[in-house]
């Protein structure tokens, strides 16, 4: 036991290639290599992003790791775009809610009409500008890092924001925040706060999705899944929570329902592993 607890560590340490319980669909191409976000519309094909400082393109890909058509996103900018989700109308969000530092004055949501119909190589964003009202320093001290955010989804004409604690000494709390899915600017409403674990890295957000029949959320971590069900309306976390541990060890960073019982994953290219897309399939 002690044996395999060591081998565990030194293959998460090198970043040695593991995908544990996911299943591999295929390779990406190098234009997504720091992909963030995933949306899937269906056809066996799914729209990717990157993050901080790429392009401010949306990428369709297909399960075959072909590129098939990329849009530039007007009227908005890519500072650090961490994640898509959709609503039941077709509607694409992309959430550029990045901010490592804390320091950010410029959170927005892009809020795209439906991608798989536009039959231009461009598409028009609006913008959901936000804030978080309880932030009052940019940035804050070390061990009150809350403000960043790589997790979006969509909820009953909601957006909801998971995110990323940065804190120092690392406490894994982690906030629920509520905005509007209209453009405009909000205050965004804090909903509720969990601590998935309290292991610095792993136990850091990165990617949320909840299913299109609204009973599970699925919130990424690295190497993990926590999964809320049987909530009530928003209230996700008193629901009931199930922890899967993928046994993944690459830089995990996006996921989304490919229907109610799959998952479609994807993490960025580090130290020559990943850039890949997987399937899970909730037990």
């Amino acid at each position: 036991m002690k044996l395999l607890s060591f081998i565990s560590i030194a293959v998460f340490l090198t970043g040695c290639s593991n995908y544990g319980q996911l299943t591999f669909v295929t390779k990406l191409p190098k234009a997504v290599k720091e992909n963030s976000g995933i949306a899937y519309y269906g056809n066996e094909k799914a729209w990717f992003v990157e993050d901080h400082g790429n392009d401010d393109v949306l990428y369709q890909i297909g399960f075959n790791g072909k590129i098939l058509k990329e849009l530039r996103v007007k009227n908005a900018k890519n500072h650090d775009w961490e994640d898509l989700t959709q609503d039941k109308k077709g509607n694409l969000y992309i959430g550029d809610i990045g901010n490592n530092a804390n320091e950010r004055k410029n959170l927005v949501v892009y809020k795209v009409p439906n991608p798989e119909i536009e039959p231009g190589n461009k598409i028009d964003a609006q913008q959901i500008e936000f804030y978080y009202p309880e932030q009052k320093e940019f940035p804050p001290k070390k061990d009150n890092l809350i403000y960043d955010a790589e997790a979006l989804f969509h909820f009953n004409n909601a957006l909801y924001i998971i995110t990323k604690n940065r804190s120092e000494p690392f406490t894994g709390k982690t906030f629920i925040y509520k905005i509007p899915d209209t453009p405009g600017k909000y205050a965004a409403e804090l909903v509720g706060e969990f601590t998935p674990c309290e292991t610095a890295r792993v136990c850091q957000v990165t990617s949320a999705t909840i299913s299109p029949d609204g009973k599970k959320l699925v919130i990424l971590g690295y190497g993990f899944l926590w999964i809320y069900s049987d909530f009530k309306g928003d209230d996700f976390i008193n629901g009931r929570l199930k922890t899967i541990d993928l046994g993944a060890t690459t830089q995990i960073e996006s996921v989304c329902f490919k229907d109610d019982n799959t998952l479609l994953v994807s993490d960025e290219e580090r130290a020559k592993t990943g850039q890949n897309l997987y399937s899970y399939t909730l037990k």
